[in-house]
């Protein structure tokens, strides 16, 4: 298990110009033309018991589709599904998360700008803090902000004969619960099935304008998403 690794894929871009907490994608456009709906005013939920994705979300892939009740993808190619209400400061995150081959890739976006996708093969101009469980063929567990292959991201190596829980693969067709929060305005924390994995404390925080979103993505593997609950705190 380890807390840093060699990026993977080609160097971010130059940053030096941007505002401290702020990606080349969010800083490429206006906020304005993110999608955005209504204030959550409350808890949110979406089970995702319907025929059709709905007003509330902007699929950025064709991919995203609702079947047998959950939100599901296959190679949508980090051209993610956001959520279009946006999310308060604080908030609890939960939702299902399954994997429908051993691939794992179990990925969600938080407090992203609600219209941003990969725009190269490696994902590394996100808007967005990252949770990846089972990324890269199932091998590591992620954390991450703004560039999923950053030298600062947070990772646990699976090991399938480790006896910590937090380092087992994504197993196939099993749900996984994952909860994101964050309470003081700075700090990032991941939990899947009531086990604490992973914390982010970010001296920059992600938010206001252009980090105000929800949204699933993965690379290639099979996958759905299920019963999203989300509480302001």
């Amino acid at each position: 298990m380890s807390a840093s690794c060699v990026p993977e894929g080609p160097a971010t871009g130059d940053a030096s110009s941007r505002p401290a907490g702020t990606s080349a994608a969010a800083a490429s456009a206006s906020p304005a033309g993110a999608v955005k709906g209504a204030p959550l005013g409350g808890v949110f939920e979406d089970d995702f018991d319907r025929s059709a994705l709905g007003p509330d979300w902007n699929a950025l892939s064709p991919k995203w589709k609702i079947e047998d009740g959950r939100l599901c993808a296959r190679a949508a190619r980090n051209r993610g599904v956001w959520l279009k209400r946006p999310l308060p400061e604080n908030a609890r995150i939960e939702f299902d998360a399954i994997a429908e081959a051993p691939d794992g890739d179990l990925k969600a976006e938080v407090w992203g700008d609600g219209r941003s996708g990969a725009t190269a093969a490696s994902y590394t101009n996100a808007t967005s803090y990252l949770v990846i469980l089972g990324g890269w063929k199932n091998t590591k567990h992620v954390l991450a902000r703004l560039d999923e292959h950053g030298a600062d991201r947070l990772e646990i190596d699976v090991d399938p004969e480790s006896d910590d829980e937090r380092a087992r693969p994504v197993a196939p067709g099993q749900p996984y619960r994952f909860r994101i929060e964050r309470r003081d305005g700075k700090t990032i924390s991941w939990a899947v099935n009531d086990v604490d994995y992973l914390e982010l404390r970010d001296p920059a925080p992600l938010a206001g304008p252009g980090h105000e979103h929800l949204g699933f993505n993965e690379w290639d593997a099979p996958v759905c998403f299920d019963n999203l609950r989300i509480t302001p705190l």
